[in-house]
């Protein structure tokens, strides 16, 4: 699908902070430019944003019902009390029980995990896991990266004798779990600076203030920070503030001396002996992490991060890279599948504004993966559903700028249960209410998607010749890292670039271009590769000028040398 270029000059403020900025980074005009864009006003703003401080994080106890966190968790402690950690089975949830178990096990011995099995139980907790809970003398649970919507469930387990901490980043109704503190900077009426972290996160934020309470050193929590930047790039939580400091020092640790088990998945993905990259976590390690809980169980998750030992972390990371093999068979059969029924019944030129689409068949746990790329593919908000434990069970995903959430909560009248953010929601709902969900899920996104929210839209964040691409950008560019929604990688635009002589169809089906190019600026060729626009090549090749949008990517070689690529996301043929 052909996306629209849009560019968005600096507003008036911005041009003024953009002028500030430009004194210190003549010689790389670009640089100013996307530090205004990201609300930047000075060169000691722009120097905090270079170097993210860990002294820059916000007192946790700015979060709500965090001093009765602390109390509760710091009196299970005092009376010996047995403390679950419980989580959900995706990667935000079974790094943050990873996380919070590891770090409490360095003081307490009387605690255990706990991750939901998808299949059996489901997402969040449970009646049944509570009653085991209770067998195994459970006095405090303490649960991660779900909970807020578990009204009935913590009602029960406070009348079999358990309490609940909440330590939660989902979206909360109006009416909360009594819980002994619920741990949400989502929460109504919060006021904590950083609203958007992931449930690690959450998790992370309890922990440094059980440390700051205790008098403990932060040294020891903060060597586990390749866990929550692991959480942060899988959850695709926006990379500003505290996420961003938190992700910055994590990527350090995942390349110097991280977790075993996060070490055993580095090995299997092919990552040692190189520079770990954000995208490296989203496209290779949290897959892996992600495929256990969608493919057996999120415990065996759980069981490699806390390993401490190198055979057995190693064994179980080769595991996890199984269930991923498997993962990707099924989630391209199922995929397949879905484009089938999807092309007979004309999606592509349908009216419709959103897909809905059931199969009792699918397998539950790849149908959020098919969701994702029905999206990316039909550029509409989809929702993938299977059969599950007697109910249609599903995942949706959004297109940029429209709230799937929203569009979810309005048909909650038919639904046993949903929950999830403005991109990403899960839902269940009875076999008979499906007709009449999928109807008013496709009235309410028909009133209130815009038209320009179901064409992929390309935002150009600045305008640069070659002759600007220049080792001083380049080395200020890199410290823009680490990227993600809010901070993400600047999408240059080049006008009137024309092709060197060497540019090729390469892949298996000659569908991609290998590019050498050149523009009037500067002689130096640049590489750059673009994905499946054979259909450019023609013109291309005989030489007339065109423009591209385009990422800048480097490339470390185990020689310690660096080369750069143009990562190509568009092409467009100029007019002659």
């Amino acid at each position: 699908m052909t996306s629209k270029w849009n560019y968005c000059p600096l507003t008036s403020d911005e041009q003024e902070h953009e002028s500030v900025l430009a004194k210190r980074f003549s010689g790389t005009p670009p640089i100013s430019e996307l530090l205004a864009q990201r609300g930047i006003s000075s060169v000691e703003e722009a120097e905090k944003f270079f170097h993210p401080s860990l002294k820059d994080m916000h007192d946790p106890f700015l979060m709500p019902d965090m001093d009765k966190a602390v109390e509760r968790l710091n009196r299970a402690m005092g009376t010996k009390e047995r403390i679950l950690v419980f989580g959900d089975y995706d990667v935000d949830g079974t790094t943050a029980v990873a996380l919070v178990y590891k770090y409490l096990l360095n003081f307490y011995s009387n605690i255990d995990y706990y991750i939901p099995t998808r299949y059996d139980e489901g997402y969040g907790v449970s009646k049944q896991a509570i009653d085991m809970a209770a067998e195994q003398g459970v006095k405090l649970i303490i649960i991660l990266d779900c909970g807020i919507k578990a009204i009935e469930e913590i009602a029960y387990a406070k009348e079999r004798g358990i309490d609940f901490i909440i330590c939660d980043h989902h979206v909360p109704d109006d009416t909360l779990p009594d819980a002994v503190a619920i741990l949400n900077p989502k929460l109504e009426g919060s006021t904590y600076p950083c609203p958007h972290l992931s449930g690690c996160g959450v998790g992370y934020k309890f922990m440094q203030a059980f440390s700051i309470s205790n008098g403990i050193p932060p040294v020891e929590l903060e060597s586990m920070l390749d866990l929550v930047a692991v959480s942060i790039a899988a959850d695709i939580v926006p990379m500003v503030d505290e996420n961003r400091i938190m992700t910055y020092h994590g990527l350090k640790r995942l390349n110097s001396n991280p977790n075993m088990g996060l070490r055993a998945v580095i090995r299997v993905c092919g990552l040692s002996n190189r520079e770990i990259t954000i995208s490296d976590v989203i496209f290779k390690i949290g897959p892996r992490i992600n495929a256990s809980g969608r493919m057996q169980s999120g415990i065996e998750a759980v069981e490699l991060l806390v390993s401490r030992d190198v055979a057995d972390a190693n064994a179980r990371g080769k595991a996890i890279d199984r269930y991923n093999q498997n993962r990707k068979e099924l989630d391209k059969q199922i995929t397949d599948e879905a484009n089938a029924i999807l092309e007979e019944r004309g999606e592509m030129t349908s009216d419709k504004k959103s897909i809905v689409i059931y199969n009792k068949n699918w397998h539950k746990g790849i149908i959020g993966i098919v969701a994702s790329r029905l999206t990316e593919l039909y550029y509409k908000p989809s929702v993938v559903l299977t059969f599950s434990n007697g109910l249609v069970t599903g995942s949706s995903r959004s297109v940029q700028g429209f709230d799937i959430y929203k569009a979810v909560e309005s048909v909650r009248d038919l639904l046993e249960n949903f929950g999830g953010h403005p991109y990403a929601v899960g839902l269940s709902l009875k076999e008979e209410n499906l007709p009449e969900f999928t109807r008013r899920f496709e009235e309410y996104v028909a009133a209130n998607i815009q038209p320009e929210q179901l064409t992929p839209q390309l935002d150009i964040d600045a305008f640069m010749s070659f002759s600007e691409i220049s080792p001083e950008f380049l080395a200020l560019l890199r410290q823009f890292n680490p990227f993600g929604p809010g901070n993400n990688k600047p999408v240059f635009c080049t006008r009137g670039v024309t092709d060197f002589g060497t540019s090729k169809l390469v892949g298996r089906h000659n569908e991609h271009i290998k590019l050498e190019l050149v523009d009037e600026t500067c002689g130096k060729v640049f590489n750059g590769i673009a994905f499946n626009s054979a259909q450019y090549f023609d013109h291309i090749h005989s030489g007339k000028p065109f423009s591209i949008c385009y990422t800048i990517e480097e490339n470390k070689h185990r020689n310690g040398a660096t080369s750069v690529q143009l990562l190509v996301k568009a092409i467009h043929i100029d007019k002659e």
